[in-house]
């Protein structure tokens, strides 16, 4: 198990535009090749958006994009004609596939924070695909087949308990409270790396939400 503390996480964004980003993989400018990706997932961004801030139309291919909105609502549209906003509790899901192009605003009045995930898929190209699972309950996950990925979210009381799933590879990341994992504390902001996951419990010092990757292959 690896754990990576939020405060290693590289900066980014641009702070006059109103975004502050953090990134857990190697990102852009910040190029690491020790930390390409782990399993499927080759991104883990934080992103805070003031009022009225967002990212202009860009373009994404072969890329499994997920999107968990811890606070505010997320305004998203796409070229494929996808318009929704996704507020706290919802999954959102684009598969880039051969190519699509997409806006992320905060339309609202108050801060916008939520993790994007971005996986690799297995086979490349396809037709774009888009939706959104409203309140996804903790006991129903969410597969992202393409990447051979299943997202779980856990959310825990003061002393909590929640066993992990048994996986060649497990990602951890701690979207709000305390948790101790395999001995380890971690806050809001870390997150564990696990290869071979079998018997792993997270218990929960404080209310605490976890978002969990289970993935098959490297």
């Amino acid at each position: 198990m690896d754990v990576r503390r939020a405060a290693e996480r590289y900066r980014g964004g641009e702070s006059a535009a109103g975004i502050d980003t953090r990134h857990a993989f190697s990102f852009g400018p910040h190029y690491d090749p020790d930390n390409l990706r782990f399993g499927a997932l080759i991104a883990c961004n934080e992103e805070r958006l003031a009022p009225g801030a967002g990212f202009d139309e860009h373009p994404h291919s072969h890329t499994e994009i997920v999107t968990w909105v811890v606070e505010g609502e997320l305004t998203h549209r796409d070229s494929a004609g996808h318009e929704s906003v996704v507020r706290p509790g919802d999954v959102q899901h684009l598969s880039a596939a051969a190519g699509v192009r997409h806006v992320e605003r905060n339309d609202a009045d108050v801060p916008l924070v939520f993790v994007q995930m971005w996986l690799a898929p297995r086979e490349p190209g396809g037709a774009p695909r888009y939706e959104v699972v409203r309140a996804l309950a903790d006991s129903a996950p969410y597969a992202v087949p393409r990447a051979g990925a299943t997202l779980h979210v856990r959310r825990l009381g003061p002393g909590g308990r929640t066993a992990l799933p048994a996986a060649a590879y497990v990602y951890v990341h701690v979207v709000r409270g305390e948790v101790r994992l395999g001995g380890r504390e971690m806050a809001a902001g870390d997150a564990a790396r696990v290869t071979d996951a079998e018997g792993l419990e997270a218990v929960a010092a404080t209310d605490a939400e976890l978002i969990v990757w289970e993935m098959a292959a490297g």
